[in-house]
């Protein structure tokens, strides 16, 4: 199938405007795609709340993507991905699903001094799905995490490259530059908004990971191959919850 052939729209969520750094990346790749995006900023940030209630919410905007002939959902937020893809995959079986992963795969792979930084929010880092992927990638790395408080509501808030953004950015950093950081995870959908100051901070010398476009490659394969996600209806929409 060609990625310009008309097919189902796809649904893509967070909690705000972070998941657009997956849309980005999603219509860098296939230009012509129709999409839904909502960012649910009535209960933004999700990172610092409780697993029951993201389910909540990312079962109700599944539920709306779905009333509006969606065949695939991107679920662009680390914090939701972690509480509710396994969820959602078995309450929705006829909906495809992508999660988002901290990369750090890639990142235990790319360091030369063995020390990894993660940036990503309180519910990511007490998830299971956290735990595995330190378990199977960075048993041979020290990873070094930082929840950078704040910066959410900095990024939402349209100061990313602001004073306060940074103040956080560096009181995360700069100790983790000081045990030898040569690689850091960005992993709330969030923080790549926030990119070129961390390349400032941190002078260019330490290698960022953004899982998006992997994502992006993800979701162009899956319509590629799968006939049920094609369809003649198309949609454009932009919504906030």
């Amino acid at each position: 199938m060609s990625i310009n052939s008309p097919q189902k729209p796809i649904g893509i969520f967070d909690s705000g405007i972070g998941g657009l750094s997956v849309l980005r990346e999603i219509h860098k790749l296939m230009p012509t795609v129709s999409t839904i995006y909502i960012g649910d900023q009535a209960h933004v940030p999700y990172g610092s709340r409780a697993k029951s209630d993201v389910l909540r919410f990312s079962q109700g905007i599944t539920e709306f993507l779905w009333e509006q002939g969606v065949g695939l959902i991107v679920i662009a937020c680390n914090t939701a991905s972690a509480a509710a893809l396994l969820p959602l995959r078995e309450q929705f079986p006829q909906i495809q699903f992508v999660g988002m992963e901290p990369a750090i795969k890639p990142a235990a792979k790319y360091t030369q001094s063995g020390v990894v930084g993660v940036l990503a929010t309180p519910s990511t880092f007490k998830s299971d799905l956290f735990a595995s992927v330190l378990i199977r990638f960075a048993q041979d790395s020290i990873i070094l995490t930082n929840t950078c408080t704040g910066l959410v509501e900095e990024i939402e808030a349209g100061r990313a490259n602001g004073p306060e953004a940074r103040a956080i950015l560096e009181a995360a950093l700069h100790p983790m530059i000081d045990q030898g950081l040569d690689s850091v995870v960005l992993g709330c959908t969030h923080y790549p908004f926030a990119k070129e100051l961390i390349q400032e901070i941190t002078n260019g010398v330490v290698e960022i990971f953004d899982p998006a476009p992997a994502i992006a490659r993800r979701v162009q394969s899956l319509i590629t191959q799968n006939t049920d996600l094609r369809s003649s209806k198309r949609k454009d929409v932009d919504q906030h919850r």
